[in-house]
């Protein structure tokens, strides 16, 4: 039996209004148990914080939970090859029941500084 990640069987919590993403384009981080580098396109924000998608079967979403804080570098939209560094608090992992997106999850971001 496949084991369930606790955050993907939560509710929707992306009820505020979405835009398209503004002063970063893309985050970038790693966990220490595993051997790479993860990039992920930023999808969308929030006035509240930023959202990635993630394919289901990442090996990432077995390595982070809603609460987690890990330093993530964002790439600047303005400024090519730019990046700023921040703590990062992952507020939610939201599976897409259907959709374009259905095998994806979106995990909610929040820049604890800066």
């Amino acid at each position: 039996m496949e084991e369930q990640h606790p955050a993907r069987s939560r509710p929707e919590n992306r009820n505020e209004t979405r835009q398209p993403p503004g002063k970063y384009y893309s985050v970038q981080f790693s966990i220490k148990e595993l051997a790479y580098i993860y990039q992920f396109k930023i999808w969308n924000e929030s006035p509240h914080g930023l959202c990635i998608l993630v394919n289901q079967d990442s090996d990432i979403l077995k390595h982070i939970a809603v609460g987690d804080r890990i330093e993530m570098k964002y790439y600047v939209s303005e400024s090519v090859g730019t990046t700023e560094a921040f703590k990062t608090e992952i507020r939610h992992i939201t599976k897409v029941e259907s959709g374009r997106f259905k095998a994806h999850v979106f995990v909610g971001l929040l820049i604890m500084e800066g």
